[in-house]
Order: C-alpha cells, then sequence, then structure tokens
C-alpha cells in the first residue's frame, strides 16, 4: 500500500527521499526488478551480521541503478535505486536458517550502506513496536484465530498503547501504567481524556 506512485511523488515535492517496499500488488513492477536483478550486476553490495538472543541475523543489500528494464519508470519520481535485501536467520539451539528476500525501490544514491541502514531502521522500529505490544500486552499469547478478529485486537492494543505512552504522571512503564490503569478508574479516566 505504501509503494504507490503518488506517495513517491509526495515524498520527493517535500525534499524528502524514499525506500518503498514492492510487493506483488504492483503490477509489473516486482516482475520487473527481479529480471533486473537477474539480468545486472549490482553496483553496490553491503553486508551487515547481527547476533544475539541466540541467533545470527546476516542482512545483505544489492543495489541497483540500471532502471532501463522498469516499465514506466518515470512514474516514480526521484526513482535512483532498485534495492534487494537477502536476510538469513539462524537459530542456534535448532540450527535451523531462514532465507527471506524483499525488494524495494528508491530515491537514493545507489550506495548500498545507506539504502540498508534505511531499510534497517524502518524494521528497527517495526521490531521495538512488536517488542512492545508483545511485553505490556501478550500479543503472541493470543488464541484468536478469525482473522478479522486478530487485526482489530492488534489496532485496539495500538490505540491503548499510545494513550499508555502518552501519560507522563505515573513514573513506571507501559505495562506498569496498564495494570495502573485496571486497578484505578480515575487514572484511567485521565489517561482516556489524553
Amino acid at each position: 500500500m505504501g509503494c504507490q506512485t503518488e506517495t513517491a511523488k509526495k515524498i520527493i515535492e517535500k525534499g524528502a527521499d524514499y525506500v518503498l517496499a514492492v510487493k506483488g500488488n504492483q503490477g509489473v513492477l516486482e516482475e520487473d526488478i527481479n529480471f533486473t536483478i537477474k539480468s545486472n550486476k549490482p553496483v553496490g553490495t553491503y553486508k551487515h551480521i547481527d547476533t544475539g538472543h541466540g541467533r545470527i541475523e546476516t542482512h545483505t543489500c544489492h543495489v541497483y541503478n540500471n532502471l532501463e528494464n522498469i516499465e514506466n519508470s518515470a512514474k516514480w519520481k526521484g526513482l535512483k535505486t532498485i534495492v534487494q535485501i537477502e536476510s538469513t536467520h539462524y537459530i542456534k539451539s535448532s540450527g535451523k536458517q531462514q532465507t527471506e528476500t524483499r525488494l524495494y525501490i528508491s530515491s537514493l544514491e545507489p550506495k548500498a550502506k545507506k539504502n540498508a541502514e534505511t531499510v534497517r531502521g524502518y524494521w528497527g522500529i517495526e521490531n521495538s513496536l512488536h517488542w512492545v505490544l508483545d511485553v505490556a500486552f501478550n500479543e503472541d499469547e493470543g488464541t484468536k484465530t478469525n482473522a478479522k478478529a486478530v487485526q482489530n485486537f492488534s489496532i485496539i492494543n495500538r490505540i491503548a498503547l499510545n494513550l499508555l505512552k502518552n501519560e507522563k504522571s505515573k513514573k513506571v512503564g507501559v505495562k506498569g501504567r496498564r495494570l495502573n490503569a485496571g486497578w484505578d478508574n480515575q487514572y484511567l479516566l485521565a489517561l482516556l481524556k489524553n
């Protein structure tokens, strides 16, 4: 949904750059990118390895600047770079390995490290949000099987998380604020008024 020509145009018009994820819902864009990757050598590569929590994560970023196979590339205002991120996650305890490839288009120069760090920054935000939702709301322990119910509860949890983060009168974490809201109706009302 975020990878739309109008989104790219507005970002460039505001003087910023974009790195937008490409998925199968973009018509032939994903096909054109895969053809470009198969037909060209990357103009830059950057590899980053993370260790911790019993796993080894390797992220390899390849960037390409040949846009001649991208149909209607001019529609994507400011497009300069195709980005491919290959992520490998190795779990030490089980010996299992999982590999995932993600594709992006970017208005950044075809510098692998800069594009990789931009993508990594986005995933860091997503991962930290997921961690807070899991710790404060036990989202990973949910037993809902209906997709709509899961989505609705996730939205409600995010609203509640934002309310809890904005309330600063108690010097406790999000989980503590949530517990206080359950114990103290006045505190709950104060949260809801924010």
